[in-house]
């Protein structure tokens, strides 16, 4: 805070003749000019010896009055040897406060007081605010870690301080604080100004950013809110209240504690960020299937507090937007980033995966099919979680969103046990689905919806571009039917045994294929109930 008129009046042996002593000074301008007015800013003393002053002191006065200063110092002993009257009562009237300033007082002496006033009250406030920092520094180093600073910050201000999430829940607060009013503009604000911070966090938009402060006013009450995070998208927020303005010291403090509240968010997500890719890890050690490995694996999640449930347990299979809140109640790991429900153990990984490869079977020539997800696939789950069977459905309704529940199952049937789970996830419509259930519906609800069309339109192609297909396509139905019953399949269709016996052989001949392999005749029962759902 700028030194007080009483304190330059007290240093300076000044005499006070009209006014208050209690205004503050910024600095010190002399001015012999009738009108100095449009030369000064304002909580100036502005000092004078009146040797250019006319007789017109009440409208000098008013004109520094509007102007703002915080007093006029007058000089004597040069061209007054007293302040004159008429000036003492323009000033008195206005309650500018006057100064007199004796013949033996320098001007220049009175501003270089002023601007050693100015600079010890600038060196207090840094090293107060060096102070404040060293004293949040050393809450940030407490157990109580971000909930220490937010502790030692509202006392630093004399006021309140929140700590919230990144979507304005509150995570810590202290007494007194207005928390209903902060939670509903931090709302607001994610609300209407949903921009830039990613599909992650479900608001959509077109690069927009949260102000960086945000300053809240109002009669008896002034609120600070600050984002916390290094990237465009908060990862959380903190605010801090107070009865009274803050000052450069206290805006200092304030944006110390955002760096460390920063800090602290950024340090503890790397950690966690660490112990799930050490989890990840596990996951893929517990499939590999590897001699000894749940042994090696409890060991290495001892030092963590994590633990492997007990056998016989199930697998839950839910969205990686879910991974918080799962790994707080059991061991989760994030599945493979490439969108298989479980990394290949040698090969590809069957009729379940969706995949073919190239050459095998009549499909062969359309290459492989199912790679890569196609519009209207099912989703791919993101993380894999183990929990007891006896607590498995429990867990899975407490989620909230999609689950996949796979059949009870230990350690060596593990990899099994996630991609029923997996298989289950992407049956899901938002609910928890079993993979028993699941399985109850038949072979085509186990597989995507997008492979399985890809894969028939690829068998199916030669009837398809043949001109009576649908004869073809119908012929070979009722045959397959019929579990390849000549009469029987005729009679379904109406047509006579040799009529249809030459139609088999036209779709022998497109296809490339022979009809008494039971394989031929299963690929292309699937390929005609793809094709009609």
């Amino acid at each position: 805070m700028a030194p007080s008129l009483r304190a330059v009046v007290r240093r300076m042996g000044l005499r006070p003749v009209a006014g208050g002593l209690d205004t503050v000074v910024r600095w010190v301008a002399v001015s012999e000019l009738e009108d100095p007015a449009p030369f000064l800013e304002g909580d100036e003393l502005l000092l004078t010896t009146g040797i250019r002053l006319g007789d017109d002191f009440s409208g000098y006065v008013a004109r520094l009055v509007a102007r703002g200063v915080a007093g006029l110092g007058f000089g004597v002993g040069l061209s007054h040897q007293e302040i004159p009257a008429a000036l003492v009562a323009a000033a008195e009237q206005a309650g500018l406060p006057l100064l007199e300033v004796p013949r033996e007082t320098p001007f220049i002496a009175i501003g270089k007081l002023v601007s050693e006033l100015l600079a010890a009250e600038q060196y207090d406030e840094i090293t107060r605010a060096f102070a404040a920092q060293g004293r949040l520094t050393r809450a940030a180093l407490r157990p109580e870690g971000t909930h220490a600073v937010i502790d030692r910050l509202a006392k630093e201000t004399g006021g309140w301080a929140i700590l919230l999430d990144e979507s304005g829940q509150v995570r810590h607060t202290t007494p007194g604080a207005d928390a209903d009013a902060v939670t509903a503009e931090i709302t607001r604000l994610l609300t209407t100004g949903r921009t830039a911070w990613g599909a992650a966090s479900g608001i959509r938009g077109s690069g927009r950013r949260f102000p960086a402060s945000l300053a809240l006013a109002g009669p008896d009450e002034h609120v600070v809110v600050q984002p916390l995070g290094g990237g465009s998208r908060p990862r959380g927020f903190f605010a801090v209240g107070a009865a009274r303005p803050f000052s450069p010291v206290a805006h200092t403090v304030v944006n110390a504690a955002g760096s460390l509240l920063t800090l602290a968010l950024e340090q503890g997500g790397a950690h966690l960020e660490a112990e799930r890719r050490l989890r990840d890890a596990v996951l893929r050690l517990l499939l590999s299937g590897a001699p000894g490995a749940v042994e090696e694996a409890r060991a290495v999640l001892g030092p963590l507090g994590a633990r492997l449930p007990e056998e016989p347990f199930v697998v839950l299979a839910v969205g990686e937007e879910a991974l918080e809140q799962v790994e707080a109640v059991a061991f989760a790991a994030r599945l493979d980033p490439a969108g298989e429900a479980v990394p290949p153990a040698d090969g590809p990984s069957g009729p379940l995966a969706g995949e073919r490869q190239a050459g095998s079977g009549p499909a062969g020539r359309a290459g492989q099919v199912g790679g890569e997800s196609a519009p209207g696939a099912r989703r791919r789950a993101g993380v894999a979680v183990l929990v007891a069977e006896g607590v498995g459905m429990e867990v899975a309704e407490t989620v909230g969103v999609a689950v996949g529940v796979s059949s009870p199952c230990d350690y060596r049937t593990l990899r099994g046990g996630v991609e029923q789970a997996c298989r289950a996830y992407g049956g899901s419509r938002g609910g928890v689905v079993c993979f028993g259930a699941l399985a109850g519906q038949g072979l085509m609800a186990l597989l995507e919806p997008a492979a399985a069309r890809a894969f028939s339109a690829a068998l199916l192609a030669p009837l398809v571009a043949y001109g009576t297909r649908a004869d073809l396509m119908a012929s070979l139905r009722a045959y397959l039917d019929s579990n390849g019953h000549w009469d029987a399949a005729a009679q379904r269709l109406g047509v006579h045994r040799h009529t249809l016996r030459y139609r088999m052989k036209r779709v022998t001949e497109l296809l490339g294929c022979d009809l008494d392999d039971p394989g031929v005749r299963a690929e292309l029962w699937f390929a005609l109930e793809a094709a009609r759902r």
